[in-house]
C-alpha cells in the first residue's frame, strides 16, 4: 500500500492543495505569517506573491535576511525539534497564497516520499548558497549595489528569459528596510537608475536588463553619495606659496 501512494505521489499536486496537516492561507501586504520568537511548529510554502524574513535585535534595528518569491519554502527551523521558536519574522511584501505544512506532516512526507525529500534538500542547499551570498553583499557592498541586487532578485532576472519585469506595488520605505539604508538614500538611487535607463517606475517600478548588464559588469556609478564630489580649486600663486611653507 505504501509502495502504491508513493509510486503516485506529485510533488507539485502536494504543494498547491490542501490535505492532511496541510492548509492554505491568504495573506495581504504587511501581513504577518509568523513572528520571531513565536513557536516554529509549521514549514510554509509561498504559492504566489512576494514576501520577506527578517530580523529584529533587542535595540529594535530591522535587517532583512532573504527575499521570498514564489516556489520558496521558509519556516523550516521547524524541523530542528518540538521546542525551537521563530529565529526571524516573515512578512508578506504583496498580497501572497500560502501553504501552511504542520511539522509532523513535514517530517512524516520527508520520511516517506524520497522525490520529496531530495527536492526540499535541494532548496535548502539553494537557500544557503544565497544567504551566503546576501551576507558578503551586506558586507562588502555599497547600499547602492545593494539595492540593485535588491531590485534584480525581485525580478527574478533568469528564470523566464524577460528583458524587462514589472515589480509588484512597493515603496521605498520597504526597500529602504531591505536593504539597510534610509529612505532618502534608496530615493536619490533609484532617481539616478531611472536617469540611466535602468529602471522605469509609474506607480510600479519596472527592472530594465540594462540593470543586470551594469552589475555584471561592475559598471555602477562609483559616486555613492548625495552630494557631489568636492574637487580642489585651481592653483594660484598665493596657494601655492601657503602650501611650500608646510612643506
Amino acid at each position: 500500500m505504501d509502495g502504491a501512494i508513493r509510486a503516485s505521489f506529485n510533488i507539485q499536486t502536494y504543494l498547491s492543495t490542501v490535505g492532511v496537516g496541510r492548509t492554505i492561507g491568504r495573506f495581504t501586504a504587511r501581513q504577518i505569517f509568523f513572528l520571531q520568537g513565536s513557536p516554529a511548529d509549521a514549514v510554509y510554502y509561498l504559492q504566489t506573491g512576494r514576501g520577506k524574513v527578517s530580523v529584529v535585535s533587542k535595540n529594535g534595528k530591522e535587517a532583512t535576511v532573504t527575499l521570498l518569491a514564489a516556489g520558496d519554502f521558509f519556516g523550516e527551523e521547524s524541523m530542528a525539534g518540538s521546542n525551537t521558536l521563530r529565529t526571524a519574522t516573515a512578512t508578506a511584501v504583496t498580497a501572497c497564497q500560502v501553504l501552511r505544512i504542520s511539522a509532523e506532516q513535514m517530517q512524516l512526507s520527508l520520511h516517506q516520499e524520497h522525490t520529496f525529500s531530495d527536492f526540499f534538500l535541494k532548496f535548502i542547499i539553494l537557500r544557503g548558497i544565497r544567504t551566503q551570498e546576501d551576507l558578503v553583499d551586506q558586507l562588502f557592498n555599497s547600499s547602492e549595489r545593494r539595492l540593485a541586487r535588491t531590485l534584480l532578485l525581485m525580478a527574478e532576472f533568469g528564470s523566464n528569459g524577460q528583458s524587462e519585469v514589472l515589480l509588484p506595488r512597493i515603496t521605498q520605505e520597504t526597500l529602504a528596510a531591505m536593504v539597510g539604508t534610509t529612505r532618502s538614500r534608496v530615493s536619490f538611487f533609484m532617481n539616478r537608475f531611472r536617469k540611466l535607463g535602468f529602471i522605469d517606475y509609474h506607480g510600479r517600478i519596472r527592472v530594465n536588463t540594462t540593470l543586470l548588464n551594469a552589475v555584471l559588469r561592475d559598471q555602477l556609478p562609483e559616486q555613492n553619495a548625495s552630494r557631489p564630489v568636492l574637487l580642489d580649486p585651481p592653483p594660484t600663486r598665493a596657494r601655492t606659496a601657503k602650501r611650500k611653507k608646510r612643506i
